[in-house]
Formats: C-alpha cells, structure tokens, sequence
C-alpha cells in the first residue's frame, strides 16, 4: 500500500520534505531581501556577507553567501525569486515523480544567487527526504526495533513542530542577536549561536527519524499486520 498522498494529507515523511524545503526558501529569500538593501553594487568577491555594515543589528550578524551574479541589487532580487519557487514547489509539487530532483536543482540556484550557504545542508536533507516519498520504507522497518519504532513514532509531528521553532529561533539570533544579547556579549551569543546550529543540524535528521517512524508504523496498522 503506498503511502498518503493526496494534497493536504501528505505522509509524515512528505510533510518533513515539504517543510524543510519551504524553510530553505524562506531562508533564501530573507538573504535575498538583504541583499538588495545593499543597493546596486559590486561584491568584491564570489563570497559575500548577505548582510551589510549599514544593515547589520550586531557584529556578527553577517550570513554568509555566495554569488556568480556580480551585483547585490540583482542578486536579492534573484534570491527571493528562487526561493519562492522553492517555497511553491516544496509547498505543492514536492509529491510529483521528480519533485526531490527538481527541489535540489532550485536548492542549487538558490545557492549560486545569493540564498545563503546555510540553507544549502536543509536542502540536502529536504530533497534525499522527499525521494522517500511513495517508497516503501524497508531498511528502517527492519533496523527499527519495535520499541523504538513506538517511540519515535510518539514523538511526531511534536519533532517537526520543535525544529521549525528551532529554525526560526537560530534565525532571529543569528540576524538581530537578540534576546542573547540582552544577557551575553557579542563573542558569548557568537559562542551560543553556534551550540543552537549543532543543535539543529542534530534535529534535522531525528526528525526525519520520527517521521519515518510514523510511517512504518501507521503503514503496518492499515495494512493489519502486527503492531509496531
């Protein structure tokens, strides 16, 4: 039996590639929107700071991006656009046959114009996790063990919900510095900063896990076979 798939009842594991894609274009397009604000100029090199001195909150409230178009105006502007797409896509058309292909090739794009270097691992995961879609799930049912099949399972859609919190979190901290910087200097919320992005680099494929999880087991119910 395949998995649900039908628009607005996505499996688990569509819901995690769906939304991890909209984020990446999300974060593609806030990068965008900096960039244009530091107007019609040349970067001085293909690395760039999405973020300029006369837009940063606080010192290290850089974001890092790359670019092969050799204007922050035309940059931004394609940076929004493209994420866009990516927010469109993975919102709507991440199901399709070619829909992990086609997110990664847009995740791409958006990498090349501006969208942050960030974004680029989410879209890694974004797209290998839409290529689950419609498959059956046959390593992870038999290298998950029934308790923790139950456990994982348990733990969704609360792990997504937690990341998407985590990702908007890291991102408001690493654009204004803020709450931290009420507590902490610049150099400690830096420090922080980081200890969250190892956090969500973790939260990332756990909740995939979980997702995956769910699947096997509501999978296993319907069919009805032995519970997991």
């Amino acid at each position: 039996m395949k998995e649900l798939n039908t628009k607005g009842n996505l499996s688990a594991t569509g819901m995690v590639a769906s939304t991890f894609g909209v984020l990446v274009g999300f974060f593609g397009m806030e990068h965008g929107l900096f960039e244009i604000l530091q107007g019609n100029i040349a970067p001085n090199d293909i690395l760039i700071h999405a973020i300029g001195p006369e837009q940063r909150f606080w010192e290290h409230g850089l974001e890092l991006a790359l670019t092969i178009i050799p204007n922050f105006l035309i940059t931004g502007i394609l940076a929004i656009i493209v994420g866009l797409f990516i927010i469109i896509w993975a919102y709507a058309f991440i199901d399709r046959k070619y829909g992990a292909w086609i997110l990664m090739l847009l995740s791409i794009m958006l990498l090349l114009t501006g969208g942050g270097i960030a974004p680029v691992f989410l879209a890694v995961f974004a797209s290998t996790t839409a290529g689950r879609i419609n498959k059956p799930l046959i390593w992870w049912h038999k290298h998950l063990t029934i308790n923790l099949c139950n456990l994982f399972s348990r733990l969704w859609p609360w792990s997504l919900v937690s990341f998407v919190l985590l990702s908007l979190i890291m991102l408001e901290i690493a654009i204004f510095g803020y709450p931290l910087m009420w507590l902490f200097d610049s150099s400690t919320t830096h420090n922080l900063l980081w200890i969250i992005s190892y956090l969500f680099l973790l939260f990332i494929p756990f909740t995939i896990l979980t997702a995956f999880a769910y699947d096997i087991r509501k999978k296993a119910n319907s069919e009805g076979g032995i519970n997991v």
